[in-house]
């Protein structure tokens, strides 16, 4: 995720980090390129002038800006559905630790409770590693030690096992079990709420936009990009090749910035930074307990947090 200060409107102009200008190079320059070509050749393919005026790129250009706006809403839409699950996760996370710290029973020792906070940490960490595919054991065997790292290898739903883990030492009878029915109720809910945010980031990481959306967009804003010189060129001449890479860069940059947005747990510059929130869980955590929390995440590149 691109996090960084507003510029001011001339500085904006010029902003490369957090643009996906360097992504597109290689297509803007094969559209320039195809404009400069029309304009030599004025319009004119293996001998035939090509017939085509502004009149139908007008309409056609409408129409597909309609598409992208609707592919723009559906990425940003799961995107959004995924930043608030994981802030969920935050507030959960939060609030399923203050309520173990206060109201277990004063018997359970500080040993048990810490065990009880570094299984609710690996299991976040253990819920971004699913989402990006990524290898969980080192996470784990810092927070979990590795026996039980071990026994959650031949596990394909790790954040649920452990979560699992969580519930059953909560209700173990003589363990750090709460005292009260309305006390275990109470932790349940949290765990409920924990539960639900592994079901819906499941949902968003298993359910991609459908592919035949993804295909006409791209092959539309291609075509239109490609044949929009031979449209321009007898009207604009020599300018042909600057609005058509112009209007080339809005319509590839929408459909990439599309792109992007609609995984958001990867790893692209414009997804979610979830190694900066599962972090930010950690420490909240860990500072509720009272113990030394870890500094927070860096940018890997400016202004760019993973």
């Amino acid at each position: 995720m691109i996090v960084r200060p507003m510029q001011s409107w001339f500085r904006m102009l010029f902003v490369w980090n957090g643009s996906v200008l360097q992504s597109i190079i290689p297509q803007l320059i094969v559209i320039g390129i195809l404009s400069s070509l029309a304009v030599l050749t004025h319009g004119v393919v293996f001998g035939e002038k090509i017939p085509l005026s502004t009149v139908p790129f007008t309409l056609f250009g409408l129409t597909l800006a309609i598409f992208l706006v609707f592919r723009n809403n559906a990425s940003y839409a799961r995107f959004t559905e995924a930043r608030l699950l994981w802030g969920n996760l935050l507030i959960s996370s939060r609030t399923l630790m203050s309520q173990i710290l206060c109201y277990q029973p004063e018997s359970v020792d500080e040993v048990e409770r810490t065990q009880v906070a570094d299984t609710l940490i690996a299991f976040v960490y253990a819920l971004k590693h699913q989402l990006r595919k990524t290898d969980a054991t080192g996470d784990l065997v810092r927070l979990l030690g590795k026996q039980r790292t071990e026994e959650l290898g031949c596990k394909h739903y790790k954040p649920v096992a452990i979560l699992n883990d969580i519930r059953s030492c909560l209700a173990a009878p003589g363990g750090s079990a709460p005292e009260s029915d309305m006390t275990r109720w109470m932790l349940d809910t949290q765990i409920n709420e924990l539960e639900k945010s592994v079901g819906g980031c499941e949902r968003i990481a298993s359910t991609p936009i459908p592919f035949a959306y993804s295909v006409l967009l791209h092959r539309t804003a291609y075509a239109y990009c490609m044949l929009l010189p031979f449209g321009l060129v007898d009207s604009i001449e020599i300018f042909t090749p600057l609005i058509c890479v112009f209007i080339s860069y809005t319509l590839i940059a929408l459909e990439a910035i599309a792109n992007e947005v609609a995984e958001p747990f990867g790893l692209a510059p414009n997804a979610l930074a979830l190694d900066a929130i599962t972090r930010t869980i950690e420490r909240s955590i860990l500072e509720l307990c009272g113990r030394e929390i870890p500094e927070e995440i860096a940018p890997v590149r400016p202004y760019q947090f993973t």
